[in-house]
């Protein structure tokens, strides 16, 4: 165990230090040893009284020990920011999180070499914006982008799991303890991610319940860890604009498609285009943007694990897109029968609807 790590736990479980206050009291007394069992006076020349006398108060009464022992038990790994497995694209940012938390298999996501694209939006998304998450997720998660977003319900929700079921891994960024469930109807999603498809991040301590303020911080480590953030859907006060702010103001790509101009929700991404957002109307837009090229799935990949009539149905859907009627009269197979293969199929990611309302195979 780093010898330190007891009093970054510390610091991190307090949370009237935040990173600015951390890094002060670092300079100011050389190393986090000594800044953490400073006394109280010394301490208030750099974080104030009231602070100072908080923190001491707090300090008496938390045993970094019996917490690590129980971040163990609950099967969290806790990363310091001078820990070699922290992720640079965070340390990159203004305000690294003192220490993050994380859920799932470490060693499965390749921090230094992976591609990762943000996809956030609101939490009432419009059939629409649901469409425009799952296509984009799931291409580039097909073509190697890991995809980030903060798990609420609606657009992030959408992106998280396209990305799953294209096969990809995604990253779940919390604004609360990583052993909290929020919201609680994603806990399926929640277990996916930590068993099998990616990992589950906060900066916040294991324990910590939501709160509104902390969502607005959490925004800021989705665009930092990010190569681009798309936003999807949003009004005009949407979250998620403030995530296409600290992209910009991190230098990192911010990307919007189209919206239609009835209704609300396209307001969110129409203001990031007139403020010179990039427009994208496929994922080709943003692979362009980092020079990059998607490698979709071969078709005969995708439809190999199919029984006898999934099979007949991807087959009739290779040539061209099609509306369920006309599947019917090419299958002869009654139409509650397509409407629940093709309803399992659009669940395991292989077709999708177009904006005609045909089906057809997604790539």
């Amino acid at each position: 165990m780093d010898d330190n790590l007891p009093y970054y736990l510390g610091f991190s479980h307090f949370l009237g230090i935040g990173p600015t206050r951390f890094v002060a009291l670092i300079k100011y007394f050389g190393g986090v040893k000594k800044a953490y069992g400073a006394k109280e006076k010394d301490l208030k020349e750099v974080i104030g009284t009231k602070w100072a006398g908080k923190f001491v108060e707090f300090r008496a009464g938390f045993d970094p020990i019996k917490k690590l022992d129980e971040l163990r038990r609950k099967e969290i790994l806790t990363i310091t920011c001078d820990g070699k497995a922290y992720p640079k694209k965070l340390l990159e940012t203004t305000d690294p999180p003192i220490c993050i938390y994380l859920k799932g298999e470490i060693n499965s996501i390749d921090f230094e070499k992976a591609y990762f694209m943000a996809v956030v939006g609101t939490r009432k998304p419009t059939p629409y914006g649901i469409q425009v998450a799952r296509k984009f997720s799931s291409e580039l998660a097909s073509s190697g982008f890991i995809i980030v977003s903060g798990m609420a319900i609606g657009i992030d929700t959408a992106a998280h799991w396209a990305a799953i079921d294209a096969g990809g891994k995604t990253i779940a960024i919390l604004g609360c303890g990583v052993d909290i469930i929020y919201p609680a109807v994603n806990r399926r999603l929640y277990e996916t991610v930590i068993n099998k498809a990616g990992l589950i991040i906060s900066e916040f301590p294991p324990g910590q319940l939501v709160e509104k303020g902390l969502f607005i911080a959490r925004n800021r480590l989705i665009s930092g860890l990010s190569m681009g953030v798309l936003v999807v859907e949003g009004a005009e006060d949407s979250g998620a604009l403030i995530t296409a702010r600290y992209a910009a103001e991190q230098g990192k790509e911010v990307f919007a498609p189209p919206g239609p101009l009835t209704s609300k929700m396209s307001a969110a991404p129409n203001s990031l285009l007139k403020q010179g957002a990039k427009l994208v109307t496929s994922v080709d837009d943003i692979l362009e943007e980092f020079n990059l090229r998607l490698v979709p799935k071969k078709e005969e990949e995708l439809g190999k694990d199919l029984n006898g009539e999934e099979k007949m149905i991807f087959q009739i859907l290779r040539d061209e897109a099609k509306l369920s009627d006309e599947i019917v009269n090419q299958t002869k197979l009654a139409i509650e029968k397509v409407l629940n293969i093709l309803s399992m199929l659009e669940i395991k990611g292989i077709v999708e609807k177009n904006s005609e309302g045909k089906y057809q195979i997604r790539i």
